[in-house]
């Protein structure tokens, strides 16, 4: 049998950076809960609060300043049910973000706190998802996060002022990209795929009607399995240093 590429020795500690609320779930959301259930420490680090996450569904009377508050509290409760550790937010507005010094400087900041072996962020050059453009903001918070990972982390010359809040520097030793059309690893996460499901319901100022929602999900297995055997993979490009 061919080890898994997730197949590590020891607990791995796995800092997730994406833009926003419900981002990791389904951008990988089968995947975490892999990994959690294996034992591994999972930390969320979101950028924004999607407080423009507005649809057709959402009250009129609803605010970006009450959506904030509600997505914090549906990212919470489905980073449960993945199993993930701990949310943490930058809360940048939602639809603004940039790839600029600063955003870098406060994900390498967080990667010298959280000190992760693991870092997965999502792929800055797909400019085209399933439902059309990919949104701007997943492609800034990619560029930022990758633009963080190397070389700075382990490097103290870069924003000395990290050095003066304690934070040493740190190296991680594996990047895992996801919504990328360039992938080198592929993880068959049908087994999880339910808690996938599950977290994902608790977005619901985000799904619209659940049960529709859980239709449209039943279709994204892959192609050569059936909705009454279907199989689920993630896909990722990965990036190893130090092997």
């Amino acid at each position: 049998m061919t080890e898994q590429p997730d197949h590590w020795e020891t607990p791995q500690n796995i800092l997730v950076v994406f833009a926003h609320p419900d981002d990791p779930e389904f951008f990988c959301g089968a995947t975490l809960a892999r990994w959690a259930r294996a034992g591994h420490k999972i930390t969320y680090f979101l950028l924004t609060c999607g407080d423009k996450g507005f649809n057709d569904t959402t009250a009129d009377d609803m605010t970006t300043e009450k959506l904030c508050s509600i997505r914090h509290e549906e990212q919470a409760n489905a980073a449960k049910v993945i199993g993930a550790q701990a949310v943490h937010w930058l809360d940048r507005p939602d639809g603004y973000l940039v790839p600029d010094l600063d955003l870098r400087r406060d994900i390498l900041r967080a990667i010298r706190r959280f000190k992760p072996d693991i870092f997965v962020t999502s792929d800055p050059q797909n400019l085209f998802a399933g439902y059309g453009i990919n949104h701007p903001d997943h492609r800034a918070a990619g560029q930022a996060a990758l633009d963080a990972v190397f070389p700075a982390p382990g490097n103290k010359a870069y924003f000395p002022e990290l050095m003066l809040e304690g934070l040493e520097p740190h190296k991680v030793s594996e990047v895992w990209v996801t919504l990328t059309n360039q992938p080198n690893v592929t993880l068959d996460v049908t087994e999880t795929w339910p808690v996938r499901l599950q977290a994902l319901l608790e977005h619901k100022t985000q799904i619209g009607d659940p049960e529709k929602f859980k239709e449209r999900m039943k279709t994204r297995h892959t192609e050569d399995s059936t909705d009454e055997n279907p199989h689920y993979e993630d896909k990722f490009r990965v990036i190893k240093y130090g092997q």
